[in-house]
């Protein structure tokens, strides 16, 4: 799967500039003269470099606007002399690293393989969990009670009296429980249980 780097300067020299370096090194590049034009194109793979000051929608703006959107997408700022403060801010607020201006080229091209390391991590985290979610999902109401308490560390007994059936029948339930949640233990369900929200 092709990760792009997407690049937010509204100085066509500086785009060009980022563009050509990680190019050379491999790497698939996408650029915008401004945050406006990125948050209205296709959702790209990857990790974002966005510089700090530009007019409208700010590195920071972005990152907010980003984070609330729940986007998994790392993002790197550029930041000029003298916004170290406003870096240390950014990080704060969750950027992934901020790198300064003038950078050198093996800073630069560090951080972003880093970056895009993290969003495979982050992107493999989200599809393990949607996965989970639509297994948790596949369970009859009954078979999630089930889970529910046998996560609570239940036996099989007083599973059966809290749900008013047979012990035999919570034994159905449970067989199908690790079954369709693929849990090849009840340590692993509890994990599972605990990604999900589910006590």
């Amino acid at each position: 799967m092709s990760k792009t780097v997407t690049i937010i300067d509204d100085e066509a020299s500086v785009r060009d500039a980022v563009a050509m370096l990680l190019e050379s090194h491999g790497m698939t590049v996408n650029c915008f003269e401004g945050a406006s034009a990125f948050l209205e194109a296709p959702f790209a793979e990857g990790c974002i470099v966005s510089d700090v000051r530009m007019p409208g929608i700010s590195g920071l703006d972005l990152l907010r606007t980003l984070q609330n959107a729940g986007d998994p997408r790392p993002l790197l700022l550029m930041t000029g002399h003298g916004d170290v403060e406003l870096a240390v801010q950014a990080i704060k607020l969750g950027a992934f690293d901020f790198v300064e201006k003038p950078f050198s080229n093996e800073r630069l091209i560090s951080s972003v393989e880093q970056a895009l390391v993290a969003s495979e991590s982050s992107l493999k985290v989200r599809l393990e969990l949607e996965d989970l979610k639509s297994r948790h999902q596949s369970l009859s109401e009954r078979q999630r009670d089930t889970m529910q308490l046998l996560i609570r560390g239940l036996s099989n007994k007083e599973i059966g009296q809290q749900l008013g059936i047979s012990p035999r029948t919570v034994e159905i339930h449970r067989t199908w429980v690790m079954t369709k949640m693929s849990a090849r233990s009840i340590a692993d369900l509890v994990r599972m249980g605990m990604a999900l929200g589910v006590e």
